[in-house]
This record gives C-alpha cells, sequence and structure tokens, in this order.
C-alpha cells in the first residue's frame, strides 16, 4: 500500500506592530495582498503545503508582534548566520524565495522530525477472526 509521508514545519514571522507580518502571511499562502488589515491581537496562523526537494512540506505559519527587525537580524546572525530576507508582501518580492530556504534548511537539519502519513489509499478488511456465535462474551 503506498502511502504519503509529511513533514510538519513551524514558521514563526516575528516584528513590530504595523511591519506588514500579516501581509507577508497571507501574500505566501494565498498569495493575496491588501491594505486593509485590522491589528492582530494575540498570534495567528495559517497553513500551506508545498514540495520541497520531492517531499511534501506543510508549512504553518504563525506571527506575533513582538521584536524589532533589528533585533531579529541580530539574533539570525547569532545563529550561525541563519539567513534575514528583506521581503514586500505587496510586490511579492523574495516571498516564495525566503520560505523555501526556510524549509529547505530545516529540513536539511534535521534530525527527527515527527513524520506522519495519512491514510493509506486502501485498507483491506478480511473476514477472518474470532466471530461471536450468538453468546453474550465478545469476541474481540
Amino acid at each position: 500500500m503506498a502511502t504519503r509521508n509529511k513533514t510538519l514545519l513551524k514558521v514563526i514571522i516575528l516584528g513590530d506592530t504595523s511591519v506588514g507580518k500579516t501581509s507577508l502571511m497571507n501574500q505566501y499562502v494565498n498569495r493575496k495582498f491588501s491594505n486593509q488589515y485590522k491589528a492582530t491581537i494575540g498570534a495567528d496562523f495559517l497553513t500551506k503545503e508545498v514540495m520541497v526537494d520531492d517531499r511534501i512540506v506543510t508549512m504553518q505559519v504563525c506571527m506575533t508582534n513582538s521584536v524589532s527587525s533589528k533585533k531579529a537580524q541580530q539574533w539570525c546572525q547569532s545563529k550561525n548566520n541563519m539567513p534575514y530576507f528583506e521581503t514586500s508582501a505587496k510586490e511579492g518580492k523574495n516571498v516564495e524565495q525566503a520560505f523555501q530556504t526556510i524549509a529547505r534548511n530545516a529540513l536539511a537539519q534535521e534530525s527527527e522530525v515527527e513524520l506522519y502519513n495519512e491514510f493509506p489509499d486502501q485498507i483491506k478488511l478480511s473476514g477472518e477472526g474470532s466471530r461471536n456465535n450468538g453468546g453474550d462474551s465478545c469476541a474481540c
């Protein structure tokens, strides 16, 4: 039976209020840009399935307003020069490339990322096994 393996990657977009985190997330997941957004209270997330080097990857993109871009850039540099991207959700500039790079880097570093299987294409049930022939006891 054929099954498909999926990898779940959680991506967090950090930044100050009103810098375009929701716009970036919507541009990546929905390929849409809007000038009309309400302030996000707490956190928000969307998911997108993508193919990365012949693997199905579910990207769970979450955003929260807690870190300035300068602090984020410094943090990335302190973590073995983790990539830092200048993007434009309005123009779609570097959006897809940024998320593809994030996914590739995460998959390259995985030691034991949780894989989960979808239901197999077919489920075969056999008629063999114990059967209850009218008694009160269960054959389980």
